[in-house]
Order: C-alpha cells, then structure tokens, then sequence
C-alpha cells in the first residue's frame, strides 16, 4: 500500500482526539475552525484531512449568483450551437473564448456574452483545425489553440490573427495551462511514471512531477487516476482527481505543497473491476469525486464535487462508433433533456488547502472555469452551455 494510501484510510489522527478531549473537559463543543481539519507532514509534504462542511460552517462567506447561461442545445443561433464544447478561457478585457471542438472553431463573446467573432475553421492550413480541445491565454494576451490531431499549437493575436504556430512532434498532449513565466503544464495521452510535464515555451521538457495510484491493474490505472489541473496567478499548479479522494498544489517548478482530503457521503473507491475478452475492452467504474478545479484570484482552490453518487436515470452514456474521415461518430444515450440535479456542489478551499466550505449546485456540471468575479461551468452533453455566475463577497 502507497503512503497516499495509509494516509487515506487511516484512522483520525491522535491529536484531534486530544482537542476533543480537552474540549469536553472544559465544558463546550469545538467549533468548526477547531475540529475542521488534521494537518500532518510528510517527507516534507503538508497533508490535509478536512472534515464535512468546512470551517465557515453554516456561514459561508460567498455565494454565487447566475448571471446568464451562453449556448443552447436547441438553439437556433449557429453562433450559439456548441458541439462538445471543451474549454473556456477569458482575455484581460473580459472576452469569452470557447473551445468548441467538434465545430472546429473558437467562439468569442462579449463580458456581456454578446458574439463578437469565430477563430478558426475545420482544415489544415493556418488559422485553421482539426480539433480545439484546449485554449489558454499568456502572459501577453495571445491565444494559444492547441490541435492534438495534428499535433500543434497555434499561437493567435486577441483579434484572431495567427502569430506563429509551435509544432509538437513527440508529444501526445492532451490539455494545457500556461504559466505566466513562459512555461506550460501539460497532460499527456500516455500514462508514464509521473501524471504531469512541464515544458518551456519551445516545449522542450523539464520536470514531471504527481504521483498516480497504483491499483495493481492496467485498466484500473489508466482510469482510476483520471485528473483536472490549473495554474493560479503566481503560476502554482494544481490537481484534482475525478475517482480519487486527492487534491494537490505544486510550486511553478513543480515541486509538491500540499494534498488535501474531505469527508465524502461515499467511498472513493472502484465499484466494478475492468476486463478484456477478445478485442473488447470493458472499462473499470469508480464512484466519481469530483469533476474539475480552478483557483480565484486570492489563491482560493474552487473544486467541482459529487454529493451523492449519479442515479441510473440520470445516465447519459457517450458511445464512440469509430472514425469516419478523421472524426470520431458520438452519440448520447439517456436522457439528454433533463438539466437539473443535486448532485453536485463546490467546495472551496484556502490556499493551504483547508477546507473553507460549500455551495450546492442544481444543474450537471462537466468542468469549472473562474475569472475575477466570475466563475463559468459547462454542462457539455445535456444543456451543451455554459452557466456564467458572479460571485459574490459577503
């Protein structure tokens, strides 16, 4: 068994039972800021056990207010008629880029979510894709495009004029976020002995860091350590794991800081082994955790969490045919009409990883985006749009 591993499943640590002790000796009930979290070190790492609910209790100091939703699933406004829409990512002016990949284009709207113009078409000259799966701005206010199938990125003015394009030749990446120093974290398709690279603004790799979970199986690793990242503004990464009870934050170089834990209505765990016969392959299932993560201006770390478990007739199954003319078939199976759901919240963290609080969400949620007083998430398959809230300070 790994130390994650010990550490996940261990009983409550000694000292909490020492405050609690104390506590009842002198006649009163510990408050949530006392009895909220165990902080133990590590080889030098902190390690953060966080209990249900957080230390703002039931005072939370922010909350969310919906301000629009952009894009419909039965919209009638090609401009608005995403098609698995992948990513979002806001410039300095407040414009509103979105990735929408199997239209091959990047969307751009307005801070008021007005449509202003469309980068990009399907094809293979420059200025255009074959996919749009990740987009980030730097440092400088330029647009970088990543196209996995064919295996650049390209570098765009704010107006949508191409600057450069950046071939990646040995590289399978997946998604990125840059680093204000130039750098880019990445994800790769091949699952190696680290979770992330971080590349130079040539791409040449220097460092690999994050730990993945060895579940003693092929197929159960490839799955199991599934993640979301994101880089703040003094260009700390961090991790969240979609089956894992695990989030972490690295320094710019990539050095670990911390990893947090919360209490969880469900165990985090694989509910259903994976297996080969013949050609087929049948996946592992977990119960998922969480969905996505991204970090406020204050350092604050907003994570994307599951409540509860989803219900069978909340499903909506992707099933992949194939490709046909460098494209994959999609198509969904379930009930695609239905929008709202408990079974997702946000929880917030500070930046040392303590567990701040809560906030229960009503709709599906595929990914979590924040900018300034915004934060953005994505229904992709259901609603195929994202919700835009203003948070609010209280």
């Amino acid at each position: 068994m790994t130390a994650w591993a010990k550490n996940h499943l261990r009983a409550p640590a000694l000292s909490s039972f020492i405050l609690l002790c104390v506590a009842l000796i002198l006649g009163f009930v510990p408050s949530a800021d006392i009895s909220a979290q165990t902080i133990v070190t590590e080889n030098g790492v902190r390690i953060v056990h966080n209990v249900k609910g957080g230390t703002w209790g039931t005072s939370p100091k922010v909350s969310i207010e919906l301000v629009r939703t952009i894009g419909d699933v039965n919209t009638d406004d090609e401009n608005l008629a995403f098609d698995s829409p992948a990513d979002l990512a806001v410039d300095a002016a407040g414009n509103i880029h979105v990735a929408d990949s199997r239209n091959t284009r990047i969307q751009v709207f307005s801070p008021e979510g007005r449509y202003l113009r469309t980068i990009g078409r399907k094809g293979q000259g420059p200025g255009e894709f074959m996919s749009t799966g990740s987009i980030d701005f730097d440092g400088e206010g330029r647009l970088h495009v990543l196209d996995s199938l064919q295996r650049r990125i390209q570098v765009f003015t704010p107006k949508g004029e191409v600057l450069k394009t950046i071939p990646v030749s040995k590289l399978d990446i997946r998604q990125m976020r840059l680093l204000r120093s130039g750098k880019i974290a990445v994800e790769i398709s091949v699952r190696g002995p680290k979770l992330v690279k971080l590349l130079g603004p040539d791409l040449a790799p220097l460092r690999e860091f994050g730990e993945p979970f060895d579940y003693g199986d092929g197929l159960a690793n490839g799955v199991g350590n599934s993640w979301d990242f994101a880089v703040d503004l003094e260009d700390n990464i961090y991790l969240c794991f979609q089956f894992q009870n695990r989030i972490e934050k690295y320094s710019p170089d990539g050095q670990a800081l911390w990893r947090a834990d919360r209490e969880l209505n469900y165990p985090a765990k694989m509910v259903e082994k994976g297996r080969r016969e013949g050609a087929r392959v049948f996946y592992p299932r977990f119960n998922s955790v969480a969905v996505g993560l991204d970090a406020d201006d204050s350092g604050r770390i907003w994570v994307v969490t599951c409540d509860r478990q989803i219900m069978k007739d909340e499903e909506v199954i992707v099933m992949i045919s194939g490709r046909v003319g460098g494209s994959e078939t999609r198509k969904l199976v379930g009930d695609t009409e239905r929008r709202k759901t408990d079974m997702y919240k946000l929880e917030i963290f500070a930046p040392d990883g303590v567990l701040l609080g809560e906030i229960l969400l009503t709709h599906f949620v595929d990914k979590i985006w924040l900018h300034k007083d915004r934060l953005f998430l994505l229904d992709s398959d259901r609603g195929v749009c994202f919700y835009e809230y203003k948070i609010v300070e209280k």
